[in-house]
């Protein structure tokens, strides 16, 4: 199954747009774990027990594990969804950009050490910085495109002067990645749920392409706009997934040992709002 079939099997089966991203702060965890690098594997294996049945994906956040020397536990957790939650792709969000055999090495690591189904990547350089990826069959690569943080208009929204129509640098990558760098259908791209109308314009570039989403929750994104600018059906279906993920809100929903719980409740009513905006 590629990674795209997977994550239609993930929506129909849970019903579900929602991407729990898995970003572990100890300075965050609740008072009993609260600090303690070595219950990073604890907290997210919690979260991701709580929320399996309702997410289309999982995205852990690969800096969050390094900068604890937590590599080892993120390893054992991505076995723990792989084991637990088979139906739920994972997106490993490392934001990779390099090119040649460092991109191979890159590519190694996601798919081959961690078992990822996809992985997050900068295409600044180029193809080169996509191609090694797209040799391992059935895995996905989404690639920034027009993000959601403010200083993504330093660069994403210029328009290349020497490009046919000139289009603002976030068409050109959103027509590249729906045209002649996706050889094999492995493509994504990565659009921020603070910027709908941008939403709206990268899916009418690249109409067959899983759109990943952050921004909604802490980061202020508004949800029903989102789904409405990105989510297109046929049929009552989708044509094209949409992963709209949320982290903090969810992951810190609760302070206390009830926290797994609260959790699955925000996930929950975070899930319907997202449901609720494709009809």
């Amino acid at each position: 199954m590629t990674f795209l079939d997977q994550l239609r099997t993930a929506e129909r089966q849970n019903g579900s747009l929602l991407c729990v991203g898995l970003d572990p702060e100890p300075a965050k965890f609740p008072a009993h774990l609260k600090g303690d690098a070595s219950k990073i594997y604890d907290f997210c294996a919690a979260i991701v027990d709580a929320t399996a049945d309702l997410v289309i994906s999982f995205k852990p956040q690969i800096a969050y594990f390094a900068a604890h020397r937590a590599e080892d536990q993120l390893e054992k957790l991505m076995e723990h969804m792989r084991r637990t939650a088979p139906q739920v792709p994972i997106i490993l969000d490392a934001k990779r950009g390099d090119i040649g055999s460092t991109a191979e090495q890159y590519a190694k690591e996601a798919f081959e050490r961690y078992g990822a189904d996809a992985v997050t990547l900068s295409p600044f350089m180029g193809f080169d910085s996509v191609q090694p990826y797209l040799k391992y069959h059935g895995k996905g690569a989404f690639l920034l495109c027009r993000t959601s943080n403010p200083g993504g208009d330093d660069l994403q929204p210029q328009r290349l002067l020497d490009v046919p129509g000139q289009p603002r640098l976030y068409e050109h990558i959103a027509s590249l990645a729906q045209g002649p760098w996706n050889l094999n259908g492995q493509l994504g791209l990565v659009v921020g749920a603070t910027y709908p109308a941008e939403i709206e314009r990268v899916r009418a570039l690249a109409p067959t392409l899983p759109l990943l989403i952050p921004g909604v929750g802490a980061q202020g994104g508004d949800a029903v706009a989102t789904v409405k600018a990105g989510w297109k059906s046929a049929n009552g279906e989708t044509t094209a997934p949409i992963v709209v993920n949320s982290s903090r809100a969810i992951l810190y929903a609760a302070s206390g040992a009830d926290f797994a719980s609260a959790a699955r409740q925000e996930a929950l009513r975070t899930r319907e709002i997202l449901q609720a905006a494709t009809r």
